[in-house]
């Protein structure tokens, strides 16, 4: 995806702030692509100005800085100015202050031609869409030419020199938003088991009263999708009608708020790791249709135990201990070890003296793992601390296992020394006797 850090300026005006963002123009290259040298798609540089998008009401205007159209009128510039929106677009206020906190904005404008339109009819149009890096609102925005200001009759606009449309006196491609659908949260993370709305909504211009309203959700994952809901909505006199199909269990948009409200969102229950993926949400209505895209990761911490309770070397021989992580999910999990001897100030990693076992992949899919550490009683004598240290995606802070050496117990040394002397007078007597026979 073409990123570009955002240039954004915001002008303190009698209305409201104004936004500028750097955008690209997306159009068909026209080349073969990839390894052939060709372009699939051409991108010219160009600028998108939202006036007044906000109020003003908390800006300073010792904070802003005036953003002023060319002195002189290029036809080449590319100046998208969409001039105060008859619609309302949801959490606008958080590209005010991308700049100051430091988010990327991802920002394309391509061609748009509504359903039943022809491809060079007028007004024209144009889909632009609006990405906050790092959480934050999506916009997919459609815009439609408007008529320049009033100019003496004599006077031929300025026209763009590749759109070929006219611009206003200050050089600017005159728009406005006739159709939006947006998601405020783009992206978001879930345990398994529980419940989600996938935030998804719309707004249109001069909407007609009755008129259908389509919403479809698509789930996109390593390459293979399906439809797993579909509504066609319309409100009556007395209540909202629908067509619904839907394919998940547990999976549901309300009706009467698509078309009384604009919202689109999806609510998924019982979360399985299956239903991880990229969930498309397409809306259309009238002659109107455009989509935005919300990203469900699955998580699920792991459960940590350690092979043993306690430890604790009754003579020199290395023991095993091991560290299992269970049911996981996604697979990123990491293992160390570390030891501190009560005489160590520091903890001493044993990683590398650790061996890990295959990932184990479980029928709700999930995973689970094991990291074994075999440990020599010279090496960590009674009061030694043993830990088992795991991070993983779904963990907020690192997780710790830990058991501590112990002193073997005097009475089982003891007896351990008298039952090690009767095997050995035991193996002594047969030797003797067996000898004894043979004689």
């Amino acid at each position: 995806m073409f990123k570009i850090l955002v240039f954004l300026w915001m002008v303190y005006g009698l209305e409201g702030a104004d936004v500028v963002l750097s955008c690209s123009l997306i159009e068909e290259g026209g080349g073969m692509g990839g390894m052939m040298g060709g372009a699939m798609f051409k991108r010219t540089a160009s600028t998108l100005v939202f006036k007044d998008l906000v109020g003003n009401d908390d800006l300073s205007p010792e904070l802003v800085t005036p953003y002023n159209p060319p002195e002189t009128p290029n036809a080449d510039d590319l100046i998208f100015e969409l001039t105060l929106p008859s619609i309302q677009i949801p959490n606008a206020d958080l590209l005010l202050h991308a700049d100051c906190n430091e988010q990327e904005v991802v920002c394309e404008i391509s061609h748009y031609v509504p359903r039943g339109a022809e491809v060079d009819s007028l007004p024209a149009h144009f889909i632009g869409s609006v990405q906050l890096e790092g959480g934050g609102i999506s916009l997919t925005l459609v815009l439609q030419t408007l008529h320049n200001e009033t100019t003496q009759s004599d006077t031929q606009p300025l026209m763009q020199s590749k759109l070929n449309l006219p611009l206003s006196q200050s050089g600017t491609l005159l728009t406005e938003v006739v159709f939006v659908v947006f998601s405020r949260v783009p992206s978001i993370v879930a345990p398994i088991g529980s419940d989600v709305l996938l935030d998804c909504g719309f707004r249109q211009k001069n909407s007609i009263p009755g008129q259908d309203v389509a919403l479809e959700w698509r789930i996109q994952h390593r390459g293979n999708g399906r439809k797993i809901l579909d509504i066609k909505a319309r409100e009556t006199e007395t209540d909202v009608g629908q067509d619904l199909f839907v394919d998940r269990e547990g999976t549901s948009a309300e009706a009467d708020l698509l078309v009384r409200d604009g919202n689109a969102s999806l609510t998924l229950r019982r979360l399985k790791v299956t239903d991880e993926g990229t969930y498309i949400c397409t809306v259309g209505s009238g002659e109107f249709q455009t989509q935005q895209i919300v990203q469900l990761h699955i998580t699920q911490p792991p459960h940590i135990t350690l092979s043993e309770e306690k430890l604790v070397f009754q003579d020199s021989t290395p023991q095993k201990l091991s560290c299992h992580c269970h049911r996981y999910y996604p697979l990123d999990v990491q293992v160390e070890w570390f030891s501190q001897a009560p005489s160590e100030e520091e903890p001493v990693s044993l990683s590398k003296e650790s061996s890990l076992s295959s990932h184990r992949q479980h029928s709700d899919g999930t995973y689970s793992l094991s990291s074994h550490l075999h440990l020599r009683p010279d090496k960590n004598p009674p009061g030694t601390v043993i830990t088992c240290r795991v991070s993983h995606p779904a963990l907020e802070t690192l997780s710790d296992a830990t058991l501590t050496v112990g002193k073997p117990d005097p009475n089982t040394v003891f007896w351990t020394v008298i039952l090690m002397l009767a095997i050995s007078v035991m193996f002594l007597y047969k030797a003797f006797s067996g000898a004894g026979a043979e004689n």
